[in-house]
Parts: structure tokens; C-alpha cells; sequence
């Protein structure tokens, strides 16, 4: 089993954690959306969404986050023996949080010299790879279509207004949730936490802890908690606490200035 995702990718931590949680084994493929490398025509034929993360076992190949995750508690049974599957609650809530869209969130919180910087060099890896590629022209050129929109739509306030009351509903409803129980769905670790760990996750990266999360007492105890889980170290963890955030970010930024410096696009 393959998983080509990357700890940047919010999508990509949910279905890692499902993994780790169910104790499935899988080959770990990188693929860095901030240098364009899911716009490589090795992976783009496989998924011309060039959305992250992709599931592949054997000839099954599976891009929605949520199929992937209900998908990964089938194969516990068989590989470990794991017989817990989602109950309906617990599905309902990761149909829930996942219908919180936050690229637009944010790329709104991204200073927009670094956001504009990003956004004209993968420009030019999707004109490059459509050169070398013409017989994925048409993909590659809706890709490049939608760059284009989506710096359009970030001039829409009411699109981004959108996004952030669809996210202050959601945390609200799970601060609600919790005054009950110790995790979303009961007092056992579910995959809707492994779904809604990231998007908390999220909102630290940004800087938005504050405003979002420990305003929140029930979510902040909650946050502390999930924190000491080994799979949250290992997935998300190990990128992004402490100094590993400044790290893995400096890493990546360093990488893009380079490739744009010697325009190997």
C-alpha cells in the first residue's frame, strides 16, 4: 500500500493519522505541493486533480480523504485484526468537518508577498511540465486556470467571510460536543478526531491559536490532550512543534528559492 501525501497537506495528516491509529503499514511517498511536485507528470496522470493525498493498493487508487480513511478501517480488519469500524455519529462528523473547505482560509492568513511568490512559481512548473507533457496539455492548462481564479477569488470578501463563519460554526459545535465527552464521539480517540486533529493543527500554523482555540476552553483541553497521542507526534508532531516548524517551513522555503533562483521549474 502507497500513500503520496506531504505534512503540509491538512488532508494528507487526516488519512496518516488514520493509518497510524489503525496500526497499517504503507510506504510513505513525499510529494511537496509547494515546489509543484504534484504537478509531475509521473503523478499527475495518476491523479490530474494534483490534490493530496492519493491511497494506492495495487491497482485501487483512492483520492477522497474520507472513502481513503473508511477505506483503511476495512483493511485493519484483514492486516491487524482491528474489528472497530465508524459508527454512523462518527461518520456524520467527519462528513462535517470535512465539508470545511480551508484553502481559502488559509491563503487568506498568508502574508501575500509569500503567497503571490508561491502562487507565480508553480505558474511556471505547470507551463513546464505541460511543455514536456503535451499529451497532458489540457489538464495541465486547467490547472493553470484555476491559479489564476483562485488569486480572483481571494479578492472576494464574501467568499472568505464564508469560510471563516463555516469555521467558527464548526469549532462551536465541537466545544459543544465536548462538554460531554472527552473526544468528539464518545470517550475513545475516533477517525472523526483523526479528522478534526488537523484542522486545530491548522490553525496553530497560522498563528491563530488564540483566537480560535483557546477561546475555546473545552477545545483547548481537548488540543492538549490529542497532543500526547503517539500519532499525533509522529504525523504532525514532528513537522510542526516547537522549533521542527521553523524547520520544516525553512526547508521548503529554501528549496523554492533555489529551483526559482536556477529556474528549474
Amino acid at each position: 500500500m502507497q500513500l503520496y501525501h506531504h505534512p503540509c497537506s491538512l488532508n494528507s495528516q487526516k488519512v496518516r493519522l488514520a493509518l497510524e491509529e489503525k496500526g497499517v503499514d504503507y510506504t510513505s511517498f513525499h510529494v511537496n505541493p509547494i515546489l509543484g511536485k504534484n504537478m509531475d507528470s509521473s503523478f499527475f496522470r495518476m491523479n490530474t486533480s494534483a490534490k493530496l493525498p492519493v491511497f494506492k493498493n495495487g491497482s485501487h487508487i483512492i483520492f477522497d480523504t474520507i472513502e481513503t480513511i473508511l477505506y483503511i478501517e476495512r483493511i485493519a480488519v484483514v492486516s491487524v485484526g482491528n474489528n472497530s469500524f465508524s459508527n454512523e455519529e462518527v461518520i456524520e462528523w467527519m462528513q462535517k468537518i470535512q465539508q470545511w473547505n480551508p484553502k481559502y482560509f488559509t491563503l487568506l492568513h498568508i502574508p501575500d508577498k509569500h503567497r503571490l511568490y508561491v502562487s507565480k512559481f508553480i505558474r511556471k512548473v505547470v507551463i513546464a511540465r505541460m511543455a514536456e507533457s503535451p499529451d497532458l496539455a489540457s489538464a495541465y492548462h486547467s490547472k493553470l486556470r484555476e491559479a489564476y481564479e483562485t488569486e480572483e477569488k481571494l479578492k472576494n470578501a464574501d467568499l472568505v467571510k464564508r469560510s471563516t463563519e463555516s469555521l467558527v460554526q464548526l469549532l462551536d459545535e465541537v466545544e459543544t460536543k465536548l462538554n460531554d465527552t472527552t473526544y468528539i464521539v464518545g470517550d475513545e480517540f475516533t477517525m472523526a478526531d483523526a479528522t478534526f486533529v488537523p484542522v486545530l493543527a491548522r490553525l496553530v500554523l497560522l498563528g491563530l491559536e488564540d483566537e480560535y482555540i483557546s477561546c475555546r476552553p473545552n477545545i483547548a483541553d481537548y488540543w492538549g490532550l490529542v497532543q500526547q497521542r503517539p500519532t499525533y507526534k509522529k504525523v504532525i508532531g514532528k513537522y510542526f512543534n516547537g522549533w521542527r516548524k521553523k524547520k520544516t517551513l525553512i526547508k521548503t522555503w529554501c528549496s523554492l528559492h533555489i529551483r526559482n533562483l536556477l529556474k528549474r521549474y
